[in-house]
């Protein structure tokens, strides 16, 4: 069964790094009918609502290692499952980005130079954003999605509301920070597409490992504290 779990997040986070990343390489900016921001917001908003109702039940549907992270610092998740899943997230993420990169430099006049929806600060952020207001940025929003989670996942919240409450906070996420660091809250996302950049992308990758795994570990803290839910692991719990 831990074969199965492991390939459920390799699969859901391929699906989360494929589609949200191509929805800003292929269709952001397409001629007359791009996406924009707000296109490219719900495209990773979309890609865990569907994958969480796809896996949820299989593997938790992580998807993320600031997520997986987050979760065992919240009681939610064994730590000894924290680096198998993150090696399938990452492994997943980079095999996205391989056949985005395939589909994308079919075009003509594709240039990897434009970003392939790699994340920065300073010079490469879409806005011009320093490092202290990305870090801040990837923390912050790492840490309130965690405590959505921890939250929409609880005993006592909504049945069956999970996914889409995960889906609109990450969409929320991305409609704000996108301009900043062009949203992570992600280390696996942000390698993929970094491996293929090289250069400035893979040197200023280590920002969208840490800022996200701290802010993932405060939002899981956080919700411990707040909530009066027992303290005890959950194997399975529908996360995204």
């Amino acid at each position: 069964m831990e074969t199965q779990k492991y390939a459920a997040e390799a699969i859901g986070t391929f699906w989360l790094t494929f589609t949200g990343c191509g929805s800003a390489v292929i269709a952001a900016g397409f001629p007359q009918v791009g996406i924009g921001l707000v296109g490219v917001s719900l495209a990773f908003g979309l890609s865990v609502v569907t994958m969480a109702y796809a896996i949820g039940h299989i593997s938790g549907c992580h998807l993320n290692p600031a997520v997986t992270v987050g979760l065992a610092a919240g009681g939610r998740f064994p730590a000894g499952q924290i680096l198998p899943y993150i090696i399938a997230q990452v492994v997943g993420a980079i095999v996205a980005a391989g056949v985005l990169y395939l589909i994308a430099s079919g075009a003509p006049g594709f240039d990897l130079a434009k970003g392939f929806a790699s994340n920065g600060y300073d010079a490469h952020s879409p806005g011009q954003y320093s490092l202290l207001a990305g870090f801040i940025t990837e923390v912050v929003m790492t840490m309130m999605f965690l405590f959505i989670i921890m939250g929409a996942t609880h005993g006592r919240a909504p049945a069956g509301f999970a996914p889409l409450a995960i889906g609109l906070a990450l969409t929320l996420i991305h409609l704000v920070s996108i301009p900043v660091t062009n949203t992570s809250v992600n280390p696996a996302r942000s390698t993929g597409p970094a491996l293929f950049v090289g250069g400035w992308a893979l040197a200023q990758l280590w920002l969208f490992w840490v800022a996200p795994l701290i802010g993932g570990a405060l939002g899981g803290v956080l919700y411990r504290w707040l909530s009066e839910e027992p303290t005890g692991v959950v194997e399975g719990a529908r996360t995204a």
